[in-house]
């Protein structure tokens, strides 16, 4: 878990470094503080809002009680199996089969699964990308 946090890090300092050094290259001073304030503005949000950024990119909506009963327990017995607390599911109605999952925390966690990898895919292959 540390080295993906480090990794993180690493990569949203290098995106803010990065906005500071072209402000900096187009305005100097004033350019300098331009680019820190949209590059840790933007660092921020990213993180910050991560889960729900990917969610509305993704057009998904969440899975309600009592829909999809199936991949909701699939999904409670993985995380608990994995010892983590069951993220939020969500369904895209993407044709392309896919799934992702998202979140800074247990918390926010989110996995999104397409309308495509439902369809393309039987119970257990689902469970499958779901594990993975």
């Amino acid at each position: 878990m540390f080295k993906n946090t480090l990794k993180t890090v690493t990569l949203l300092a290098g995106l803010a470094g990065f906005f500071v050094f072209v402000g900096t290259l187009l305005g100097g001073v004033t350019g300098l503080v331009i680019g820190g304030v949209l590059g840790f503005g933007l660092v921020g949000s990213s993180y910050w809002f991560s889960d729900h950024l990917a969610v509305k990119a993704a057009r998904a909506s969440e899975v309600g009680p009592g829909e999809l009963g199936w991949l909701q327990s699939d999904l409670a017995v993985l995380a608990d199996r994995a010892g983590i607390t069951t993220p939020r599911l969500f369904i895209s109605p993407d044709d392309q089969p896919n799934a992702f999952a998202t979140g800074r925390n247990e918390r926010t966690a989110i996995v999104c699964i397409t309308a495509g990898l439902l369809t393309a895919l039987d119970r257990n292959e689902v469970r499958g990308v779901v594990a993975h």
